[in-house]
């Protein structure tokens, strides 16, 4: 993947700021409508993931103040490590379903889903 493709891929990414839009699925249908292969799309808006995470995170700390007790800080860590492990498991089941099937069943999901988001906003006025 070419640095100019990275670029445009990390543009989509900007489309996450639209309430209700999904991160990784902007950032894997853009590299899709590029030209990237399913399995790379998915892959590298994994990697893509690392610094927005990262970046949130120390926000939430910088707000936090970083005041920790030694107790606080073993909570956390452990939470890290679980969650680290948790997505590694993750992350691997979803690139081998990608691998083997399309984005179909998750298009389904979002169009069904939103229209029962808009029905149910509809219905309340």
């Amino acid at each position: 993947m070419s640095y100019k493709t990275a670029l445009a891929i990390g543009v989509f990414q900007v489309l996450a700021l639209i309430p209700g839009t999904s991160r990784s699925g902007a950032t894997i249908l853009g590299a899709v409508l590029l030209g990237c292969s399913r399995g790379i799309a998915a892959e590298f808006s994994f990697f893509l993931a690392v610094p927005v995470m990262f970046g949130a995170s120390l926000l939430k700390l910088i707000k936090m103040k970083i005041a920790f007790s030694l107790a606080t800080a073993s909570v956390l860590i452990v939470g890290m490590v679980v969650a680290f492990i948790v997505s590694v498991f993750a992350i691997r089941f979803l690139m081998g379903y990608i691998r083997k099937h399309d984005f179909k069943a998750f298009g389904v999901y979002r169009i069904v889903l939103g229209i029962l988001v808009l029905a149910y906003f509809f219905l309340l006025k």
